[in-house]
């Protein structure tokens, strides 16, 4: 068990491979149980409005649109631009890439993966290699 700082309250926790405390990712729970209700309500909403009426602060709804479990569908990335491709910085509603870079990435992996026929080294090219990187960085 390693002790880390939570990405959230700074406070120092015993962590299996989180980066979120106990409490935070509780307290994150209950937001999350918040803005899904507000969002489902009004749909035609963007992250500075769901923010106010909800009372919760803008960073625990990217995160939460990072980690998939919300889609805010305003055409403007998740709430006025807030949210990007990690990769190639594509405006997104939810998730950390889009689907394009995705894909590439799937692609990567499979060959990656495969036994490989020949006992030569198969070669990748740069826009494969820094999608790899960006991964392993998050």
């Amino acid at each position: 068990m390693n002790i880390i700082q939570c990405n959230f309250c700074k406070k120092p926790f015993h962590s299996l491979g989180g980066k979120i405390c106990t409490e935070c990712n509780r307290k994150i729970d209950e937001d999350f149980i918040k803005v899904r209700d507000y969002i489902y309500e009004h749909n035609d909403t963007n992250i500075d409005k769901v923010a106010e009426e909800t009372k919760v602060s803008k960073h625990v709804i990217v995160h939460l649109l990072k980690e998939g479990r919300l889609t805010i569908n305003d055409g403007q990335g998740g709430g006025a631009g807030m949210l990007f491709c990690e990769v190639c910085k594509t405006p997104l509603n939810t998730g950390r890439m889009c689907d394009k870079c995705k894909e590439k990435l799937t692609s990567v992996m499979k060959n990656s993966i495969s036994p490989d026929k020949s006992s030569q080294t198969r070669k990748v090219d740069f826009q494969e290699t820094h999608i790899s990187a960006k991964i392993k960085k998050n």
